[in-house]
């Protein structure tokens, strides 16, 4: 495994990291013992961050990671998000960003997380996220409850205006460095990397686009990206590897970021996962790939608040 700092936090994580959406059973109903054998199989392969949100499974994902973590909360960095707990529910006041840390610690059966986030910020005020979400997170992590404290969305634009207004520790970026959109260098990268913010990248495989089952219902790529999506997987499969081992290994690849989430809920996805470690992609097929996607090459879905968009 290799390991990367999480910008000035001085926390160190995986540059894999266990994206625990799926425990939640949010891409499908996940058989409950496997998933908690996936998470045993992580850890003991050198994979330290962990990041879940009590959106995912409404709270399913929370619980079921926290049971797998008994015994071996020490070796890994713990990571969660608030302000976010269903698809139109959100609530980025002080005083529900409280409730939702002590909420979390419960489930995730601890007394600190290593990374608190506010989530899909986006989908709030900025206004309330600088004045009044972030003060809140400082004052968990003051409390000693969040070693590091940030925020998340797809809209970097957002991100970066939000950041910029009000320091955070890290952010994570999700579909904005990937085989098809890769625009997270031009727009936040260079203000991460001036401030010491630690970058995450979370759905390397365009949150199911770049993969063989494709995506679930609710995804809201339009048509043309996920057919896109479905010949880069068909591309991959004629040059004998598959699309999500090369699509994860392009995000490995990047110099700044700390770690890539990927979904996991079966031991065999983590060891497939792994490979991407000593993978290298052939310059040929990236080459066809980057014809394939080039029609819609860093085309994004619109989400949030019409003044957050970018």
């Amino acid at each position: 495994m290799e390991y990367r700092l999480l910008g000035r936090t001085g926390i160190e994580v995986s540059t894999i990291g266990f994206g625990a959406a799926p425990l939640g059973d949010v891409y499908g109903h996940v058989d409950a013992g496997e998933a908690m054998a996936a998470v045993q199989e992580a850890i003991d392969s050198g994979i330290t961050l962990f990041d879940v949100s009590p959106y995912y499974g409404r709270t399913l994902a929370e619980s079921r990671l926290g049971e797998a973590l008994v015994g071996r909360r020490e070796k890994v960095v713990l990571a969660t998000k608030c302000g976010r707990y269903g698809v139109d529910e959100f609530d980025f006041s002080a005083e529900r960003i409280t409730a939702s840390c002590e909420e979390s610690l419960k489930r995730l059966r601890t007394d600190y997380l290593d990374v608190l986030q506010a989530h899909d910020v986006e989908f709030g005020d900025a206004d309330q996220i600088v004045e009044e979400t972030i003060p809140a997170l400082r004052r968990l992590q003051e409390q000693g409850k969040a070693r590091a404290i940030g925020i998340t969305g797809l809209n970097l634009k957002n991100l970066r205006a939000i950041a910029s207004r009000a320091k955070v520790d890290c952010m994570i970026s999700y579909c904005r460095c990937n085989l098809m959109v890769d625009d997270l260098d031009d727009v936040l990268m260079p203000f991460a990397k001036e401030q010491g913010i630690g970058i995450i990248n979370a759905s390397p495989l365009h949150m199911g686009v770049l993969t063989e089952h494709g995506v679930p219902e609710w995804h809201p790529a339009p048509m043309e990206i996920r057919e896109a999506g479905r010949r880069v997987v068909e591309l991959c499969k004629a040059h004998g590897v598959s699309a999500p081992l090369v699509g994860l290994r392009f995000c490995l690849e990047h110099p700044y970021v700390s770690s890539t989430l990927v979904g996991m809920a079966s031991r065999e996805l983590v060891q497939a996962n792994l490979k991407a470690l000593s993978f290298r992609i052939d310059p040929v097929l990236l080459a066809e790939i980057e014809t394939t996607v080039a029609p819609v090459h860093n085309r994004i879905w619109p989400s949030g608040r019409v003044e957050n968009q970018g």
